[in-house]
């Protein structure tokens, strides 16, 4: 399929973004760690179609404008844990260094760093991914409480309905007769004489 196409002929910017980065190859590489959703190294090196080392190279030029609310560096626990977790970075298990993870902020200040075309246009696209996501988690909240209040309602009403319900299945349940014995019974003397069928 062909990218929409501007007045002057050049594809839209949308459009090549869209074209460039699916959605759902950033969200595959947007991890929560530490309280914090980031993005490896290494997986921003693909999209931003640099080298690892390149891309940390710039960061480590520019370390005035990384702070650690922006990168950090996993542990060799944290590293193995998103090893075990994400089959696509089974090399990582293997590197002699862990990959540093940046936060949303330090991804927008990649875009300062990065000043390629590729790079801008692949950090408006992750930038609106991860705004994405936390629409998706803010809805999912208020989700929650709106549900939490409704079970509160229920609670207070509970024991009235299941009263009703209780009314309702007696009444569609039809009263037993009783029964006769099945098989042979012997008469008591009283019930033959009752019924003549014994003389005195």
């Amino acid at each position: 399929m062909m990218p929409a196409r501007d007045m002057e002929g050049r594809p839209e910017r949308g459009a090549l973004m869209a074209s460039l980065v699916p959605v759902h190859d950033i969200e595959r590489r947007i991890f929560l760690i530490r309280g914090h959703k980031v993005m490896l190294d290494h997986g921003l090196a693909e999209l931003y179609g640099v080298a690892t080392k390149a891309l940390n190279q710039a960061v480590k030029r520019n370390k005035e404008r990384f702070p650690g609310d922006f990168v950090f560096r996993l542990t060799a626990g944290e590293r193995d844990e998103v090893v075990t977790i994400c089959d696509h970075l089974r090399q990582l298990k293997f590197s002699p260094s862990s990959p540093f993870a940046f936060t949303e902020n330090g991804v927008a200040m990649l875009s300062s760093v990065l000043r390629s075309r590729r790079a801008i246009m692949v950090n408006v696209r992750i930038m609106r991914t991860f705004t994405r996501l936390r629409h998706l988690i803010s809805t999912h909240h208020e989700l929650a409480r709106k549900l939490e209040v409704l079970e509160r309602k229920v609670e207070s009403h509970d024991q009235s309905i299941s009263g009703i319900f209780d009314v309702i299945r007696d009444m569609m349940e039809p009263a037993e007769e009783p029964r006769r014995p099945i098989g042979f019974q012997p008469r008591s003397p009283e019930k033959c004489r009752e019924e003549g069928g014994l003389s005195q």
